[in-house]
């Protein structure tokens, strides 16, 4: 008869600890007890390097799990150092510091993550050591263990074999037996354990009573040698729809020898926001961390998800991420070149997918571009942009106007385009995501393109004056008009211009924008807040309403005699210009233009 002994822990305590804080899942106790047995059979194969390499796993008929492999096995002191203390590391032949990497996790902590599902937990275990007695370790739920030593005809009863190894049997604990069904143990070891280096098997149950093993594990299906580059690619394409659930665009091989790190990116079919945070599947020696692995990756890599294996990176305390140290860090960059060179490759080349990339994902071109000089040459003559001479690169557009202006707004274009259009004015689109700061970095690279903003300047250049008798005959309306709208903070001029259909449009500059926001704001402040406004604001020009004097609409308005119609018609081609170039209405501009609207229908009523 044995004597209870106690765990030198705070067992109930630990437990929750695991369940709540540690573990995202119970479900990682079998990935912690599949990585106690090749840890197990990784020690023996150091003495014995013929060995089998088995998991084996048998739910039971009571509703629990053995889970058996023919590792190294356990002496009665090891047991009592390694299951009495736990956390003590199972790694135990003192001569092997230095290969500690070749181990996957600590046995006395991955047999303790097993009590989130198990009432009671049984070992049996033989050493491979000459002259070992079998062990019988049995712990429950409630702090206490037992240990003895057993005769080998006990342990081949209770195991079914002779052989060395070491059977953990789990007995489910109360509303937690959900998680040693068989269909969820088949589930959770094809998730953690599907890559191992070894032999992990199910056992399944025929309807004629028969038993056999469904082997659960396979290589790594970018390491597996294939007939042709096809059937690799095809077959790389199941796997990235199986593990993400998308058959990608295309396949990048990853390596980075110096952590032990192979794998594959999977380059997504369809666009992705740069804010989605991209995840990955990550193995560290072919047992899984996670399936949603963040920060593998730089930040412009986000149209990629990767599956990788390594053997030098390092998990953190749950084993259910990467810890940041310099070794992710210098691996991250790694990556991220080997991503840079395939996605230069493509760019330059014609791969068939080209130009089903750049639609795609030109926003990670662009991102990158924001970084990277080779890129950003790139960019300037792949990526499409939006100009006033149709969709064509930076490159294409140059080589026709000479020059290159852009609004750095999609907002300014809107307003600019139909005039610049019309009058034959070339502008570039630099309004969406990272293409100003693009525009900043190739103004400084590339000199010879005369790269800027488009300036007031620039479209004033565009616009007709009006002929001097044609100016005498609106002066009256020109200063009337301008006392109308002088409480709208802009000047009024009269131009030609095309298109005739464009009864106004506004002129202005980022800097005559940027006084004007800061006149906003402080006008919408008061105290300290509007007195530190009054410091940034300088002397400015106001921006310009244009009308355009080939419109009959303007040329009735001007020729008119009555001064209510003129400042209602005055203000609503005002707010016309507003709604053009794409600015919001604030709730005095929809007052105004509701005024404006119900004067004039009044005046045509009468």
């Amino acid at each position: 008869m044995t004597t209870p002994s106690t765990f030198q822990v705070d067992l109930h305590g630990v437990v929750d600890l695991f369940a709540h804080h540690l573990y995202s899942s119970p479900g990682v106790y079998l990935r912690e007890l599949l990585q106690n047995g090749v840890d197990a059979i990784t020690a023996r194969r150091l003495v014995d390097p013929d060995c089998e390499a088995t998991v084996r796993l048998t739910p039971t008929d009571e509703g629990g799990l053995r889970v058996a492999d023919s590792g190294i096995g356990l002496t009665a002191d090891e047991a009592t150092e390694l299951l009495a203390t736990i956390g003590r590391s199972s790694k135990r032949v003192d001569d092997l510091e230095s290969l500690r990497g070749d181990y996957l996790g600590q046995f006395g902590i991955g047999l303790l993550s097993a009590f989130m599902v198990a009432e009671q937990i049984e070992i049996h275990a033989l050493s491979i050591h000459e002259g070992a007695s079998p062990i019988h370790w049995r712990g429950n739920a409630n702090g206490t263990y037992t240990l003895e030593q057993i005769s080998l005809d006990d342990y081949a009863t209770a195991t079914g074999d002779t052989k060395p190894g070491t059977t953990v049997c789990l007995q489910p604990r109360h509303d937690q037996e959900h998680w040693l069904e068989p269909a969820t143990v088949r589930a959770l070891a094809s998730d953690f354990g599907g890559l191992l280096p070894v032999d992990v098997s199910i056992q399944v149950h025929l309807d004629d009573g028969e038993c056999l093993w469904n082997r659960l594990t396979t290589t790594p299906p970018w390491q597996v040698p294939y007939s042709s580059p096809t059937e690799r690619e095809t077959a790389l394409g199941n796997y990235c729809a199986a593990v993400f659930g998308f058959q990608p665009l295309a396949c990048i091989d990853l390596s980075v020898p110096v952590v032990g790190l192979t794998g594959v990116a999977f380059v997504l079919p369809f666009a992705t926001s740069p804010a989605v945070q991209s995840a990955h599947r990550v193995y560290l020696k072919r047992m899984l961390v996670g399936p949603q692995v963040p920060s593998l990756l730089p930040g412009w890599a986000f149209f990629v998800r990767c599956v990788i294996d390594s053997s030098e990176l390092r998990p953190t305390a749950s084993r259910e991420a990467l810890y940041e140290d310099d070794v992710l860090l210098a691996t991250r960059e790694a990556l991220g070149r080997e991503v840079r060179d395939w996605m230069a490759t493509v760019l330059t080349t014609d791969a068939p997918f080209r130009g089903q990339f750049i639609r795609t994902h030109h926003l990670a071109i662009r991102s990158l571009a924001l970084h990277d000089d080779d890129m950003l040459d790139l960019a300037a003559t792949v990526l499409p942009f939006e100009t006033t001479i149709g969709v064509i690169t930076l490159e294409e557009f140059q080589k026709s106007q000479g020059t290159i202006r852009y609004t750095a707004t999609v907002e300014d274009f809107r307003r600019v385009a139909p005039v610049a259009h019309a009058q034959g004015l070339g502008v570039v689109n630099a309004g969406f995501v990272y293409d100003s700061d693009l525009m900043a970095r190739l103004e400084a690279r590339r000199p010879e393109w005369d790269i800027r903003a488009l300036g007031a300047s620039d479209m004033e250049r565009t616009l007709t004056p009006l002929e001097p008798a044609e100016e005498l005959a609106c002066l009256d309306y020109l200063m009337a008009a301008n006392e109308s709208v002088r409480e709208l903070d802009c000047d009024l001029v009269l131009r030609h211009f095309e298109p005739e259909a464009l009864p106004a449009m506004f002129i202005t500059d980022p800097e005559i924008e940027h006084q004007r926001s800061l006149r906003r704001a402080r006008d919408d402040s008061s105290g300290l807040w509007s007195s530190l406004l009054d410091d940034f604001a300088t002397d400015y020009q106001r921006r310009r309403l244009v009308l355009n004097y080939d419109n009959e609409a303007v040329k009735a308005l001007v020729s008119g005699d009555d001064a209510e119609v003129r400042d209602a018609g005055t203000k609503s081609l005002y707010v016309t210009a507003q709604l053009l170039a794409g600015e919001p209405l604030r709730a005095g501009d929809a007052r105004m233009m509701n005024d404006s609207l119900s004067t004039l229908l009044r005046r045509t009523a009468r």
